[in-house]
């Protein structure tokens, strides 16, 4: 089988096409034989010495946490999927998952159904942004009905689909994004939208309940002069969460760091709003397995509205 693999932590152009033997999956497992696979920053950070590399033990290493592909082969004790069920994930993070590649072998139990509405790159963009997303607006967050959110990067691969899931929660909510992104954003459901290239987001509001940071760094730090005392942040980039979390609470305000993990439950809720509309993932391009380096270059860029995802 073909998988893109680093033998060496650096840049794109470290990501090699090899030629690997299928592997077999062992109890509580499955085979899946890949369809499509998500691009996120966490890859390229990872496959350049940070991200998660802490995490790689040895390399050669496969990139790639989220896939949509169909079960060829189960593991003993499997009983939740059957062989020939068109599935996705988000698997093992921050652990190897080696998505990028003809076949994986996923945990049987971080997987779910594919809805046959959603096809299988949007089931691929899907996983880890979206359960991000999930995951700090109703779990970290505690978001309900009638509160206001306030998305830094509302047009990025979690923020715009933190904008959606906020508005499908019953929130008000507030994206930041570039002049070029309005039109998209209102496409969603933004309710009010703020230019940061123009207009400095912290002297414009004041009383959010909620703030999902996706830029981390002095951007956060200001802005959380937008929240109200009870609100609460939740910052994604991990680089700069212990000095955003402390800025926070040098303020008296409840801010925290979250790392999203696999659920197959929540995704398969997200795969469900997907396939009926109610959740629409932007797909900036999808590219073949071997421009994973392309794919790494676009994505370090920061301008990607959406996902990219390599298709298999």
């Amino acid at each position: 089988m073909k998988a893109i693999r680093i033998h060496a932590f650096g840049g794109p152009e470290n990501l090699q096409l090899n030629e690997l033997e299928q592997p077999q999956p062992g109890p509580g497992e499955v085979l899946i034989r890949n369809h499509a696979a998500g691009v996120n920053p966490i890859d390229w950070k990872t496959c350049s010495g940070g991200g998660a590399s802490s995490f790689i033990e040895a390399l050669p290493f496969c990139p790639g946490w989220e896939f949509a592909g169909r079960v060829e082969a189960l593991g003993d004790g499997v009983n939740n999927v059957r062989q020939g069920d068109e599935v996705m994930g988000f698997i093992r993070f921050p652990q190897p998952a080696g998505c990028y590649a003809e076949y994986l072998i996923a945990p049987a139990d971080q997987i779910c159904q594919r809805p046959s509405a959603l096809d299988s790159v949007t089931a691929a963009g899907l996983g880890l942004a979206g359960l991000t997303a999930w995951q700090a607006l109703f779990e970290a967050g505690e978001l309900k009905g009638g509160q206001s959110v306030l998305v830094l990067a509302a047009a990025g691969g979690v923020g715009h689909l933190a904008v959606q899931l906020a508005k499908w929660k019953g929130a008000y909510v507030i994206g930041t994004a570039s002049h070029g992104n309005k039109a998209f954003l209102q496409s969603l459901g933004c309710d009010d939208i703020i230019d940061y290239q123009r207009q400095q987001v912290d002297n414009l509001i004041h009383d959010a309940d909620l703030i999902i940071d996706g830029v981390g760094g002095e951007t956060a730090i200001r802005a959380l002069s937008c929240l109200q005392p009870h609100g609460k942040m939740i910052t994604l980039p991990s680089v700069t969460a212990a000095e955003v979390i402390a800025a926070g609470e040098a303020k008296g305000l409840k801010v925290s760091g979250i790392r999203a993990r696999p659920d197959a439950g929540q995704l398969h809720e997200l795969a469900m709003l997907a396939s009926s509309g109610k959740v629409m993932l932007n797909l900036t391009d999808n590219l073949p397995l071997d421009q994973a380096a392309e794919a790494h270059r676009l994505s370090a860029t920061g301008h990607v509205r959406g996902k990219l995802v390599l298709t298999i």
